[in-house]
């Protein structure tokens, strides 16, 4: 069996591998060959945990992580594209449709792909060991696939480290070390040079997605997650820990960026949280949220970790829920006066987080909010394969992206936002009584000082240029259903749109150059026409994606039990709640 994996690994390396060009920023050409001119479309793909499994056989028994069959007959044997529902992880041929369907959809329609990493089974079965070369050969593949997919039409492509894509599992110390030396291989084409040293040291780079307004910066959040051992958890009076000095990084990343008026995603694996991240890095890496939340679009991430028993003669492991949702960092977490309470599952502890939003909005300090998403996964483990296009915000822009840097329209709005820079600096004042105790005296929550760069006008409170409009869920309901002779078929999932955006507004004069949200041929038959006025793929009615609009939902989620309902079924996708 390893043998005939071995060469399937291989050959989709080599079916991926047709050309090898270099990470651009869009607009310009890469070294290998030229590239088309290339339309803003004001889109863009989340995509995570791919988990390609080598080992994975069609009919297998899923309790051995879909490996071997079961002598006896097996319930719910696993499917030529996958087993929904379960704990195994990806065939190829999963894999390969996936990234030839976005191919094929897709790439004419997006401006750049944030990958939020794990692409490398989970090392659940005792029989078969994952060794760090396996790890290193189907990262190389999935990489190459993803630059015949996307770099070869001048797609950026922006990876982060999966705590799957390393060995020990959860374990990561400093650079320079083989690891980071490896993923600078095998990313190469996606890592711009000027971020080569900090990506050896750190695993951590930054990239201009569009140049000269929007960048994403990749983090390394394994150096923030509570079980990684190898590191010493950001602590004040430990300047050099790995953590610390990753946060001072990203500290000057956004100061640059903050100064030249650009505008900044934050992209990673594991998403932040008081449960999942070591108190001091979740403190920094949410005072940096606030204070510059006028530079910072918003956060991605690609999974949640929860340690799991899973079946006999499996390795217990903190498996992936890769559950759709979204998460606020607040002001009141680095309030030290603060107790913070979670419940016994995701959804409950969302939802008395949001009744905890003070209300009415009106009167909300948006200055102490920032967002954080989590998307669904591709691997079919715990729940079903799904992706996610973003819609942003380019009104007023020329159209091409090779003339983005000197559009007037562009230059026009950074000079706006230098003057609005002058006037919206603000030094918090947090309740620090606990400062005076010896033991808390040397903690970060006690040294916040810095002044907090909001203002109600950025592009991360308004739905202005750069802002994040909505969101598209693309899943595969029927995944069991799709074999040999029936070809797999992604579905529209939700939208979080208003439905009265699909379609160009009625008084229009001009509909020819019409900006759709997401484009009418991939969307259901029902929401082609514009004469629909409710849909069940609409359910939130959100104007933007702007902290505002996140609030709102938020607040209505914890009154309306219906929306609630509907919440909580995307939140695992038709699954159990875990």
């Amino acid at each position: 069996m390893r043998t005939q994996s071995l060469i399937f690994t291989l050959g989709l390396c080599c079916i991926a591998s047709l050309a090898s060009p270099t990470q651009i920023v869009l607009g310009t050409s890469p070294v290998v060959e030229p590239q088309p001119v290339r339309k803003l479309h004001g889109r863009f793909l989340h995509i995570t945990d791919i988990h390609p499994d080598p080992f994975y056989e069609p009919g297998a028994s899923q309790a051995s992580a879909c490996h071997r069959p079961n002598l006896k007959k097996d319930k719910r044997p696993a499917g030529y594209y996958g087993a929904p529902y379960s704990s195994c992880d990806s065939p190829f041929s999963l894999t390969n449709f996936t990234l030839d369907f976005l191919d094929e959809h897709w790439t004419s329609e997006i401006d750049f792909v944030i990958w939020t990493g794990d692409n490398a089974r989970h090392d659940n079965d005792h029989d078969i060991p994952r060794p760090l070369d396996e790890i290193f050969d189907l990262n190389r593949a999935v990489a190459k696939k993803m630059e015949h997919v996307f770099l070869r039409k001048g797609i950026p492509v922006v990876p982060s480290l999966g705590n799957n894509d390393i060995w020990p599992h959860n374990s990561l110390s400093a650079g320079p070390n083989k690891i980071f030396e490896e993923f600078s291989s095998i990313w190469s084409a996606f890592i711009p040079p000027t971020s080569s040293a900090s990506f050896h040291q750190g695993g951590y780079f930054s990239t201009e997605i569009i140049p000269d307004a929007v960048a994403a910066i990749s983090i390394n959040t394994l150096y923030f997650y509570k079980k990684n051992h190898a590191v010493r958890g950001c602590r004040y009076a430990d300047p050099k820990d790995p953590g610390n000095i990753h946060l001072d990084w990203l500290e000057e990343q956004l100061k640059g960026f903050r100064s030249r008026q650009m505008q900044v995603w934050i992209t990673g694996h594991v998403p932040p949280s008081e449960t999942k991240y070591f108190p001091e890095c979740y403190y920094r890496f949410v005072e940096l949220n606030l204070r510059f939340q006028d530079t910072i679009l918003g956060n991605l991430y690609g999974v949640r970790l929860d340690v799991h028993s899973m079946w006999p003669k499996l390795i217990l492991v903190f498996q992936h829920l890769n559950v759709d949702h979204f998460s606020f960092l607040k002001a009141d977490e680095i309030d030290m006066s603060i107790k913070t309470s979670s419940s016994s599952t995701l959804f409950r502890t969302l939802i008395t987080y949001f009744s905890e939003i003070p209300e009415p909005l009106e009167d909300t300090q948006y200055d102490n909010y920032a967002v954080v998403n989590v998307n669904s996964a591709i691997v079919p483990n715990p729940y079903i394969p799904s992706f996610r296009i973003f819609t942003y915000n380019t009104t007023g822009l020329s159209g091409f992206v090779k003339d983005i840097s000197s559009d007037p329209y562009l230059e026009t709005m950074k000079a706006t936002q230098r003057k609005r820079a002058l006037n919206y600096e603000q030094v918090r004042a947090f309740k620090k009584p606990k400062c005076e105790r010896k033991k808390s005296r040397n903690t970060w929550r006690c040294h916040f000082d810095k002044p907090w760069h909001s203002n109600s006008e950025s592009p991360s409170r308004r739905n202005s240029l750069w802002s994040p409009l909505g969101f598209a869920q693309f899943y595969m309901p029927r995944l069991a259903e799709f074999d040999q002779t029936h070809d797999p078929e992604f579905e529209l999932e939700y939208m979080t749109f208003p439905l009265s955006t699909l379609h160009p507004d009625e008084e229009a004069q001009n509909t020819t150059d019409h900006q759709y949200v997401i484009p009418l041929r991939l969307l259901p038959e029902e929401l082609r026409q514009p004469d629909a006025v409710e849909s069940e793929y609409t359910p939130y009615e959100l104007k933007d994606l702007t902290i505002p609009s996140w609030l709102d939902l938020a607040t209505r989620l914890t009154k309306n039990k219906k929306l609630r309902s509907r919440f909580k079924e995307f939140m695992y996708l038709g699954g159990v709640e875990e």
